[in-house]
């Protein structure tokens, strides 16, 4: 049997794995993929993007092409039923919270995400997804396990043959128009069978991959979570509902906006596409016209047009073009592991499992692994201690809670009926949906993610933020197990800049290059390469007293002793582990760059001055001012020092002097460097 090794190997090449993989590409990990699949998807799946995950593909330098290409979404309609139970469009509201983020909602198909990441991926390293691959066993050696240098996995992968998926390209009835049932939670799961077919085919072979990760990326029907002995824990519904993606035609007048619509004959969500399409969320009647139980092997694209029909009375709805289709059971799940041994982990629908109709699914998926991918890579690099890894579960299990806990709420208004009058206890209030929707709004954004204290982030313990978004937004019992994390050994001054939360992701206001004067939006200046980000809000530097404040700061940060040497390779460049970032408030013509402490502009041998590091608070040509001590409740004269994982969320805060406790917090996880 043939045998390899290998740095990770990740199950699964959805865009969970693939977002892992463009970090694994960027930091030279050595790394293979497989995908039991024979073909990539080509149609259909998830389809909403939401802010932050905008924000995390522009740290990779594809976020503004995706959001060029993507139909964005920027209010949301309701329709309900008057008196008369005739459908009227009752009220509107904005999509994406203003101010938030740089970018909105917006929806563009799975497979052209997909896409994307492969080309990065291959801009940067020589990781290929190998299609028509599945793993049959997975063996971790206990023993060695905590061995940097070891590979204590070993998982055995079978090659299938080109007839073992069944049926190509998710095409499972007559019509030939490709749909997603082989994944839904209404079909029953096929690994087991699909590996029997290809071991007792003569032409299959396997081979043995050592590694010292696993990442199992490989969905709701994961084999990686069976191995490891992870359970699904939480609840399914008896509510089905399918999914239409349609060019439709219609009299519908918001057909082109995300619209919300209970009637009498159900509920229905409208997600409007790009390229014409629509993407239909459909309740499914419980019971078909003859009173009897739904047959669920029966749902099919022309089912689900029926119901939208009904749903959408009096206005009519048709199509010619259906591009994809599928149906589900709503339920809410996550893992009760999400990880063994810090050595094979979980991530995405493997892990967590809940409806599609807030535009989640890929999003967190997404956001597991890009959680995930620079930790990996930083202890494999012998950058870091294993204990880094830990945090993957303890912030990534809160963040799955919180899911499941605003789907569930979120799915029991979707699908239950409406209230009869005030009395009705047991129906749906239209008043309380729609609350539900705007409060919803800012979780679902992602942008408002806050890690609780753990190794990395310096958190006072007592502002725990387990299922913190949830309990600000609802009134209702939290589902689930609490997430406990060991807090981190200090705690940031998060007094000294009151709009950055320790534990959120970095907000982003423009700044000025004090070199050439260009704008910048901060989240631009700190892209996803792999470095942790110092930036020193160096205050006013035409003050004298602060001038020294920031010249002592330079000269600790400058020393052989300091995390910045202790931490970084000897061959290395000085910015290749830490980026540090000046952002001062004097103004811009008032400051000369070389006048500045060299190591905030270090210098090259070869390229001369770092051009690229200082930046200014100040007003710009064409593009305004961004007020950036402001927003950020930062003192203008004084300033602070701001951590950023290369995740872009915040670990520390603290004063100008204040670097003896960051180099406690760098000491407890780096190793030092040679």
């Amino acid at each position: 049997m043939e045998q390899s090794k290998v740095d990770v190997l990740v199950i699964g090449a959805g865009p969970s794995g693939l977002m892992l993989c463009t970090w694994l590409a960027r930091l030279g990990i050595k790394t293979r993929i497989i995908d039991k699949r024979h073909n990539r998807i080509n149609s259909g799946q998830a389809d909403g993007l939401q802010s932050r995950t905008f924000e995390i593909l522009d740290s990779l330098g594809i976020g503004q092409d995706i959001w060029r290409e993507a139909n964005r979404m920027l209010e949301i309609r309701f329709w309900n039923p008057d008196e008369d139970n005739r459908l009227y469009r009752s009220d509107m509201i904005v999509d994406t919270t203003p101010g938030i983020s740089r970018f909105q909602q917006a929806t563009l198909q799975q497979a052209r995400i997909e896409d994307y990441l492969l080309k990065y991926i291959g801009q940067y390293g020589d990781i290929a997804v190998e299609y028509g691959k599945m793993p049959e066993s997975l063996h971790i050696d206990a023993e060695i396990a905590e061995n940097d240098e070891e590979f204590p996995i070993s998982v055995t992968i079978r090659h299938l043959p080109p007839e073992a998926n069944g049926v190509p390209n998710g095409i499972t009835n007559a019509s030939h128009i490709p749909n997603g049932m082989f994944r839904s939670n209404l079909t029953a799961d096929n690994t087991d069978s699909v590996l029997a077919a290809a071991t007792a085919n003569e032409t299959s072979k396997t081979e043995t991959i050592h590694a010292k990760y696993v990442v199992g990326c490989d969905g709701a029907h994961s084999w990686t979570r069976r191995q490891i002995g992870s359970v699904m824990e939480g609840e399914q519904t008896d509510f089905i509902w399918g999914v239409l993606d349609i060019v439709p035609i219609t009299d519908f007048p918001d057909i082109r906006y995300r619209c919300a619509i209970h009637s009498a004959s159900g509920s229905m969500m409208i997600i409007p596409r790009e390229n014409k399409y629509v993407r239909l969320y459909i309740q499914v009647s419980d019971a078909a016209e003859d009173g009897q139980p739904v047959d669920r092997s029966k749902i099919n694209q022309e089912t689900l047009l029926r119901s939208a029909q009904k749903i959408l009375t009096p206005y009519k709805l048709t199509y010619k073009h259906c591009h994809w289709w599928t149906a589900y059971r709503i339920g809410q799940r996550v893992g009760s592991k999400f990880s063994a041994h810090d050595r094979v982990f979980l991530a995405g629908d493997a892990v967590h499992t809940h409806s599609p109709k807030a535009g989640q699914g890929m999003n967190i998926s997404m956001h597991d692994t890009y959680n995930l991918g620079w930790k990996l890579a930083h202890v494999i690099k012998g950058q870091s201690s294993r204990s880094l890894l830990a945090t993957y579960t303890s912030e990534r299990r809160q963040i799955a809670q919180e899911l499941i806990n605003f789907d569930h709420r979120f799915s029991q208004l979707f699908s239950g009926r409406l209230s009869k009058d005030l009395l009705d206890e047991e129906g749906i209030d239209l008043k309380i949906f729609k609350d539900v929707f705007e409060k919803g709004n800012l979780f679902a954004s992602g942008t408002a993610v806050d890690y609780a204290t753990n190794l990395i982030v310096a958190k006072d313990p007592a502002h725990q933020a387990d299922a913190l978004t949830y309990k600000q937004n609802y009134d209702t019992p939290f589902i689930g197990k609490v997430v406990e994390s060991t807090p981190c050994i200090l705690t940031g001054k998060q007094h000294l800049a009151r709009r950055i939360p320790i534990g959120m992701r970095m907000p982003s206001y423009k700044v000025l290059n004090q070199s050439d004067a260009r704008p910048w939006h901060l989240q631009e200046l700190i892209s996803a390469n792999g470095t942790w980000r110092v930036i020193v809000f160096a205050g006013d530097l035409l003050d004298a007293a602060q001038f020294a404040r920031y010249v002592a700061l330079g000269k600790a940060l400058d020393s052989t002793g300091s995390f910045l040497h202790k931490y970084t390779p000897k061959s290395a460049s000085v910015d290749s582990v830490f980026e540090v970032l000046t952002v001062h408030s004097a103004p811009r013509a008032s400051i000369e760059l070389l006048s500045l402490p060299a190591v905030f502009h270090p210098y090259n041998e070869e390229y001369g001055w770092d051009y690229s590091k200082v930046f200014v608070d100040d007003v710009s040509y064409h593009e305004g001012h961004g007020h950036a001590y402001e927003n950020y409740g930062i003192d203008h004269r004084t300033g602070c020092m701001v951590v950023l994982r290369p995740d872009q969320y915040v670990s520390w805060i603290g004063e100008l002097e204040d670097l003896p406790d960051l180099e406690r917090f760098f000491g407890a996880f780096m190793k030092t460097q040679r």
